[in-house]
């Protein structure tokens, strides 16, 4: 272990069996001994992780064509500092660990006799997945490109939309083991110094060996493991993120996963698509109250239900009320225990649909339509009501598949709460649920704006979808929602 903090030597014996003491001889370390003007020298790759065309266009066959034969090991990597031009994206290393790390990055390396300091070139050209349109953020009249898994791909995605030199990369990296490349993406004159500070910091701290998702990250930037409402977003459209950018975000590009997190993300954002911005202002304005509706619909449509049945039966129609009595009449069950029993069994349904292979998850749909629509109620298990409202209150969360962990969460409690205190019990349950969405906050920035703190100016994109005459010039400061504003920052109302 104690070559893995040594310096290069210059002895280029010596050098190479520390790299490969280092690397704990591992199979994918590739060397080549080769001669450049008589100076003894090592070519070291990572199997796997170079292009093997733009490793000999780039550097094999230049090196092979040097005209000229230097005195020694200076003259020949000064010769390589200023007279060539192997790889635009090339450096100089000097630490075995920060060189193992660039090889594993994908570059090539230099070993030189006699030279304390090895030049590396960027030759990166590791398998990746191709671009293709996203799986969850469907759209009809927005671009068909979703990010992927390397970092630099999914930077030029949004390079190629954003070609202002205020729009800014910053590289870092977390996991103690994983080394996993991080992006930090921003505008320079919208985000505040302090946000990009709390969020290095935060990054710089992360007690994580390794980091394969977005998840790995996004609890330690919410600041809290109980909130149901998430402060920080995810997104895989390069579009959404430029828009939010433009709005004054933060975004993280995490190598190795095509989803992107936004920094922070308000509740109403979750109701917005990118589609609202192509449709006609009045169509979208009425697709967005329907998702509201839905919203509702999933989380509070079976408590209410079981509240009026169970406690305020003088709430339903005489001929409603009758067809309750008569459904409810043959069944062995509790309201409370068949709303319950049939979203456990919707919960079930969903996740061996997710986890089963394409070829037959579609086998689930058949057989829990056969099971719960069909033989469920002929046997008298389950009441027809019943059935019809779990369906309405599932098919409405997919309107906002953002929310399903809450929902997922927050349907039996407010169940659970309509069955023991009926209207009375929703009420007190759904105040405390407002406190918590008010309460939530990503380093600042409260998830519950513009409603709370009011912003008057803000709500015309809430409540509504405006044109973009208008959406063009609103521009407030986002010192108006920071709980403790000491930075200044424009928000401009574009496209989400």
């Amino acid at each position: 272990m104690e070559t893995a903090f040594r310096t290069l030597s210059g002895r280029l014996t010596d050098d190479l069996a520390a790299v490969r003491a280092a690397s704990g001889g591992s199979a994918d370390l590739l060397s080549a001994e080769i001669t450049i003007g008589g100076v003894p020298c090592c070519l070291l790759t990572c199997e796997g992780m170079v292009a093997g065309g733009l490793l000999a266009e780039l550097v094999t066959e230049p090196l092979n064509q040097l005209g000229f034969s230097p005195s020694d090991s200076a003259a020949l990597l000064e010769m390589l500092r200023t007279r060539r031009l192997f790889s635009a994206d090339s450096t100089e290393v000097r630490e075995i660990p920060a060189l193992l790390k660039l090889l594993y990055a994908g570059f090539a390396v230099l070993l030189i006799d006699g030279a304390g300091t090895a030049p590396a070139f960027g030759v990166q050209g590791y398998a990746s997945r191709s671009i293709a349109e996203p799986s969850g953020e469907q759209n009809i009249y927005g671009a068909k490109e979703g990010f992927t898994e390397p970092v630099r791909t999914n930077m030029s995605l949004l390079r190629r939309r954003m070609k202002s030199p205020l729009l800014t990369f910053e590289l870092l990296s977390a996991g103690t083991v994983s080394q996993t490349d991080l992006c930090l993406c921003w505008l320079r004159d919208r985000v505040p110094a302090g946000l990009l500070g709390e969020i290095r910091e935060t990054l710089s701290a992360l007690p994580l060996e390794t980091v394969l998702s977005a998840g790995y990250i996004r609890p330690f930037l919410e600041h809290s493991d109980s909130a149901l409402v998430h402060s920080v977003g995810t997104t895989e459209r390069p579009d959404v993120l430029c828009a939010k950018l433009l709005e004054g975000r933060v975004g993280i590009l995490i190598d190795g996963t095509p989803f992107a997190l936004v920094i922070p993300q308000l509740l109403c954002e979750t109701f917005q698509t990118l589609d609202d911005y192509n449709y006609p202002p009045a169509y979208a304005t009425l697709l967005r109250w329907l998702k509201y509706a839905a919203g509702l619909t999933a989380l509070l449509l079976p408590a209410c239900y079981l509240a009026v049945s169970l406690h305020h039966p003088a709430l339903m129609h005489e001929t409603l009320l009758r067809l309750l009595t008569e459904s409810e009449q043959n069944a062995p069950f509790s309201l409370t225990a068949e709303l319950l029993g049939i979203l456990f069994v919707y919960e079930i349904l969903r996740e061996a649909g997710l986890r089963l292979p394409k070829a037959t998850g579609s086998a689930v749909g058949i057989i829990g339509g056969l099971l719960i629509g069909d033989a469920a109620v002929q046997s008298g298990l389950i009441s027809t009501p019943v059935l019809t409202v779990a369906a309405l209150s599932a098919t409405s969360g997919f309107v906002i598949p953002e929310h399903h962990a809450a929902l997922t969460v927050l349907r039996p409690l407010f169940i659970l709460a309509a069955s023991a205190a009926g209207i009375a019990g929703i009420a007190v349950l759904g105040t405390a649920l407002l406190c918590h969405v008010c309460a939530t906050e990503a380093f600042g920035f409260p998830v519950s704006a513009p409603a709370a703190p009011l912003l008057p100016r803000r709500l015309s994109d809430v409540l509504a979808r405006i044109g973009f005459r208008r959406l063009s010039q609103q521009n407030f400061r986002v010192s108006e929602t920071r709980l403790q504003p000491d930075d200044t920052i424009i928000y401009n109302n574009n496209t989400r």
